[in-house]
């Protein structure tokens, strides 16, 4: 469902755009013409294959990527205009947890120095109650005081994420970005941390953007989903609506390679198997990205470039042959 009025919109993106030069002629365009809003204590999904500009678009709301055009609002104030204590401030609200824990963590630097680095910037804290805090954000993330003294080598890659994790919230955020925070992580760990942080979301009133390729976790975590493909937005709305009734033909796609857990439900779906060349996203042609490897595609969806328009309340998806009734899965 869209926003009931503005004031439930944390972040918003107008029109974001990010741009690689590669050469005097070649410009990759990682993340183009994208909108979208998130509202607060809600978490927004962020999928599509890697190179898509998932990443890239998180890193553009943090401010680590300056984008090339568009704007981004946060709380109803745009950031690229922000004063020094309003940027400061920013960057208390605004947090990430990063993909990779092994080059995420300085290694040079100890559990406590690590968590307690923007405690140190942004509370007034005495170095006892700085190390107070730091032993209960341990505790909340499933460690113990006794971590505190260790370097990051010696974790596995589960504890390095709780690190991270613990990291993030020390600063006592609003909006997490969480840049696929478990793919680096085994199966049995990957439960564990989206758990964990479905219940510092409920607990703290947290807004996350969870930006992943596994879709089986973006469903059970997300209340709306982005598909993202070459950049472009191709199809948002509902999580549950997204999965019962994807429009976009890329979208479903991606739905029909999710292991399905019922050996009867998994004879009888049917997998959509993507065939031709993934195209190049440096100088884009102005056609649809996905054309050659959509199986209903037609000569004007190499001529024209479709927009997101309206399928449902809420629902949008950006394919020319929407018209043409694209059957579903």
């Amino acid at each position: 469902m869209e926003p009931e009025n503005k004031d439930d919109i944390l972040v918003k993106a107008e029109h974001l755009s990010k741009f690689f030069q590669i050469s005097k002629k070649a410009v990759l365009k990682a993340v183009d013409d994208v909108s979208f809003d998130i509202k607060r204590g809600e978490t927004v999904g962020l999928v599509g294959e890697s190179g898509c500009g998932k990443s890239t678009v998180g890193r553009c709301l943090i401010q680590l990527y300056t984008p090339d055009q568009g704007k981004i609002i946060y709380d109803g104030k745009e950031i690229k205009g922000l004063t020094s204590a309003e940027r400061l401030s920013f960057c208390k609200k605004v947090q990430m947890i990063f993909q990779n824990p092994y080059s995420s963590l300085n290694p040079r630097m100890t559990v406590s120095e690590i968590i307690s680095e923007g405690i140190r910037i942004h509370e007034k804290l005495s170095e006892q109650e700085k190390k107070e805090y730091v032993e209960e954000l341990l505790l909340k993330v499933g460690l113990n005081k006794e971590h505190m003294s260790r370097f990051p080598h010696e974790f596995s890659g589960g504890q390095r994420q709780r690190i991270g994790i613990a990291r993030a919230l020390s600063v006592k955020p609003e909006f997490i970005i969480c840049d696929e925070p478990i793919s680096a992580l085994d199966v049995s760990i990957q439960a564990q941390v989206i758990n964990m942080l479905k219940k510092f979301q409920k607990e703290e009133g947290l807004t996350y953007l969870f930006i992943a390729h596994d879709l089986s976790v973006v469903k059970y975590i997300s209340d709306r989903i982005i598909v993202m493909y070459l950049g472009k937005i191709v199809e948002t709305g509902g999580a549950q609506e997204i999965y019962k009734n994807p429009m976009h033909p890329y979208t479903q796609s991606l739905l029909s390679a999710i292991p399905e857990a019922d050996p009867k439900e998994a004879k009888s779906k049917k997998r959509i198997i993507l065939e031709g060349e993934i195209p190049s996203p440096i100088n884009p042609k102005p056609c649809c990205r996905f054309a050659k490897r959509c199986r209903f595609a037609a000569k004007e969806c190499f001529e024209t470039e479709p927009v997101l328009r309206e399928v449902s309340p809420g629902h949008k998806a950006a394919c020319l042959m929407l018209d043409k009734t694209i059957p579903n899965m």
